[in-house]
């Protein structure tokens, strides 16, 4: 039995990261006036992004928005907040 509750796209989670991804970064980017590679860079770079990449963590069900402000929350601070629906 599959105990996460949010099944993913039916190629996968890289393939669902490689639809999400750009939105985070574009939220970024327009959200922090940042330049689109720095954007890039911070992402791939990020404790966020590992965790994405954590089929378990169900984060990738959040909306881009919020995980372009998790990515600044954690850039400034060195945490993240999750948000209740990622529980």
């Amino acid at each position: 039995m599959n105990k996460n509750k949010y099944p993913l796209a039916a190629g996968g989670l890289k393939y669902s990261l490689t639809f999400v991804v750009p939105d985070i970064i574009q939220w970024y980017v327009n959200d922090y006036e940042i330049d689109e590679h720095i954007a890039a860079d911070r992402l791939y770079n990020s404790l966020l992004y590992k965790q994405l990449e954590d089929e378990r963590t169900a984060l990738w069900h959040l909306s881009p928005r919020v995980l372009a402000s998790m990515l600044n929350e954690e850039i400034e601070t060195g945490e993240i907040t999750y948000p209740e629906e990622a529980s």
